[in-house]
């Protein structure tokens, strides 16, 4: 059922929700050896980090991570309880239960080597007409020069439209095939002997010319996409056409041919990025046909490597986790068994762990501590002396037309036709699943949109706002320690969750989420005059963090992290204000020698805290949106004014910014 909040109902504090309260804050996260003032980070993350020194397996470890840590453990005993016992066939526990067992059996993979994989890579060598592409691009899931999904249609946000995007380029990033700095040129150095050793794996005798292959035409597809930036800018990859004007724009790929394969009918789609597109349609025309077959069949064995032996999975791991990001070893079996579960039947997992581990009341006060912040930022909004009364009015609209998730849906999904067969392999029962994933995502096409369905399964540790439903979402899994604590006084819970949800309400109106107005359609609601002053103080934001040196010589993206900045900002401020609304009847006390305002500030920076590896700070600065932890700790809190009274920092202070200088938006 679809929640209602009513931007006018009386606030209520939360601290009546609990007879005796804890602080939350564990003191041993601190490190008192630094001064707070100093570098917030590390005094109030210092201890935690001592405290949780990175495993092999991980290259990154925080908060985050060991939240997600004790989820996995909570979800592979309800897992295994289930594959321990015979399952009748059909039921959603067989299928949990037989993919869970042979995502375990490495021993059988082992056995099997690459003889699943085998009649994919025969039917790719033996393509001997450039005419046979179409249909085999459109038949595949395992590779590909672009993709194709279903979501709502920017200018018309109430019906589902088929899209196309970027694909092709096995990195990810375009910067990793053209940056010449000596971290980016020993990756894409290592990635060619990557693909030259996955080949000689496979049999084949000249791995080095196929890996040489592979790299120029990824190299030519990475040449034609756009960049992290670019692809920030919704208009400009919003591109609906009709299928005839698709196959004038790109003539050379046999679009009848391609979608029928897919099993779509429809009249019209958006083009992601027209450039990327074009120029795959004339790779598929001028690439020799064996080139061509040379990258799908290294497309094909990427995609699998990771269902296949222990020494495929190990040579993947080489690269991916070693190299890109410094791990040192893989993750347990088990926990990578429970990821494919999770992966492939998540919100019947879900279903299992909301009626074990998401008690009522638990959401019941995550809906209140909601509504409370849905207040504060129509106040926040009204603050604003650079907002016209016109735009604040459109902006308070928005607000008020919120679509609220917590927890957990209402209907839940089904998966009656998941065909889940042991007697099949490992991989080919991937396959069933990307396939039955793939029907169920394309049945939505030019259909109303489902304003219930999630985009998230309940597990996760995570949240979002989505802009074409104006949405914002909060799944059971991140309502927990150290975000959310039903012990725990409202000072922690306004600096942890509270921020986590003015942070997602904030996406309304970054950079991004503000050009959508609040039906979720791309349609500009603000004045010329109040749009220009926006950008302009973004702008500041924008610069701010291009002067932060993330690494030796590397500085961060300030345009590229612009959104996520923006809603870290809007998310301190919100969430400071609701803090102080529902507390002023009944003010908390000083506790444990921190003022209410410090414990705030004290529990918003442990929600980042963590600990990474240097390969990992290059490859996010390059591939995440987000800022780094530290940053968004000692990048976000020097321009919010009351982290300055609470903490009394002055102009000695290290991350002093000047009141002029600062950050005002939200």
């Amino acid at each position: 059922m679809k929640q209602s909040f009513i931007i006018a109902l009386t606030i209520m504090t939360l601290a009546a929700c609990t007879k005796q309260q804890t602080t939350g804050i564990d003191l041993q996260n601190l490190d008192t050896t630094v001064v707070a003032q100093n570098d917030f980070y590390q005094y109030a993350c210092g201890g935690w980090m001592k405290l949780n020194p990175l495993t092999a397996e991980y290259a990154r470890f925080g908060s985050f991570d060991k939240l997600a840590e004790n989820n996995r453990e909570q979800l592979n005993g309800l897992i295994r309880e289930i594959a321990e016992r015979q399952q009748k066939h059909g039921t959603v526990e067989q299928k949990i239960a037989d993919i869970y067992n042979l995502a375990m059996d490495t021993a059988r993979r082992d056995r099997e080597g690459i003889t699943t994989l085998q009649h994919t890579l025969d039917d790719i060598a033996a393509i001997s007409d450039r005419s046979e592409l179409s249909r085999l691009l459109g038949e595949s899931m395992t590779y590909g020069i672009w993709a194709m999904y279903v979501d709502a249609d920017e200018m018309n946000s109430s019906m589902n439209i088929l899209k196309t995007c970027q694909a092709g380029f096995t990195l990810g990033e375009k910067e990793y095939y053209f940056d010449t700095d000596e971290n980016t040129a020993k990756i894409r150095d290592a990635y060619l002997k990557h693909v030259e050793r996955m080949f000689t794996l496979f049999g084949y005798n000249n791995a080095d010319a196929l890996a040489q292959t592979v790299l120029r035409l990824e190299t030519r597809l990475a040449g034609a996409a756009k960049n992290n930036v670019e692809l920030r800018d919704p208009m400009a990859n919003y591109n609906k056409m009709s299928v005839e004007e698709l196959k004038q724009l790109v003539p050379e790929i046999d679009w009848d041919t391609f979608l029928g394969a897919m099993d779509i009918h429809t009249d019209s789609l958006s083009v992601g990025q027209i450039d990327h597109l074009k120029e795959c349609g004339k790779m598929l025309a001028d690439e020799p046909l064996e080139d061509l077959k040379t990258l799908f069949l290294w497309q094909t064995i990427d995609g699998a490597a990771s269902s296949l032996s222990t020494e495929l999975y190990m040579a993947n791991f080489d690269f991916f986790g070693k190299v890109l990001s410094g791990k040192e070893e893989p993750s347990p079996l088990w926990k990578r068994a429970v990821g494919v579960v999770n992966g492939t039947l998540g919100e019947a997992v879900g279903q299992m762990y909301v009626k074990k581990y998401f008690p009522p009341e638990a959401k019941e006060r995550m809906v209140r501590l909601v509504k409370n912040l849905q207040i504060a930022l129509g106040e926040r909004i009204d603050m604003q002396e650079w907002m016209s009364d016109e735009t604040k009015a459109k902006a308070h609209e928005k607000l008020d037309a919120f679509y609220v998730k917590v927890g957990y849906p209402d209907k839940w999904r089904d998966y009656t036709d998941l065909d889940i067969d042991p007697a099949l392999s490992y991989y080919d029962n991937l396959q069933r699943a990307a396939k039955f994933e793939q029907k169920y995502s394309l049945s939505f096409i030019d259909k109303p949109v489902d304003r219930n369905k999630w985009y998230m399964t309940p597990q996760t540790v995570n949240a979002y706002y989505n802009p074409s439903t104006n949405e914002i979402c909060f799944p059971a899994g991140i309502l927990q320690y150290p975000f959310f604590d039903m012990q725990a006084d409202d000072a922690f819970n306004y600096g942890a969750i509270g921020v986590v949800i003015g942070h997602e309400m904030t996406h309304g109106f970054d950079d991004q989420g503000s050009q959508f107005d609040k039906d979720g359609n791309l349609n500009n609601w603000w004045t010329k005059e109040d749009k220009e002053k926006f950008e302009a103080r973004t702008k500041v934001m924008e610069n701010y963090f291009n002067t932060i040196e993330v690494a030796p010589g590397v500085f961060a993206n300030g345009a590229f992290t612009l959104g996520e900045n923006i809603a870290d900002h809007g998310g301190l401020n919100i969430s400071f204000q609701a803090f102080r609304n529902a507390t002023k009847d009944a003010p908390l006390q000083t506790r444990d020698g921190f003022t209410p305002e410090q414990r705030f500030f004290l529990a918003y920076a442990n929600v980042w805290a963590a600990n990474i590896r240097p390969e990992e700070i290059l490859q996010r600065t390059k591939s995440d949106p987000h800022s780094l932890g530290r940053w968004r700790v000692n990048g976000a809190l020097p321009h919010i004014d009351m982290w300055y009274e609470a903490w009394n920092v002055t102009e000695d202070s290290p991350l002093f910014v000047a009141p002029a200088d600062r950050v005002r938006i939200w």
